[in-house]
């Protein structure tokens, strides 16, 4: 192959995934695939925060309406390790 053929594939590839970028940027924009999916002010669920615990495990904090719930993600299941947390501002330092 010369360098011709090079950069005539080159050239090929970009457009290729630009017509693809802007199909996607498309279908966002007309809302394609956010079926079901509820407006951002109105979400009731929330993760806060998400913690690694080993390669495993993740502790995560969930907010549903005003209830925090911290519960550990793993591949052998979930557990919920505390509920009903009071909301505290996350912003506030101890």
């Amino acid at each position: 192959m010369e360098i011709g053929d090079y950069i005539k594939f080159f050239f090929a590839l970009l457009f290729v995934l630009s017509l693809m970028g802007g199909l996607t940027l498309l279908l966002k924009k007309i809302g394609y695939g956010q079926a079901g999916m509820v407006k951002n002010s109105k979400r009731r669920l929330k993760i806060l925060e998400a913690l690694p615990l080993d390669p495993k495990h993740k502790a995560v904090l969930i907010q549903r309406d005003d209830q925090e719930h911290l519960v550990i993600l793993g591949h052998s299941g979930d557990t919920v390790i505390e509920t009903n947390i009071q909301n505290m501002p996350h912003d506030q330092k101890d």
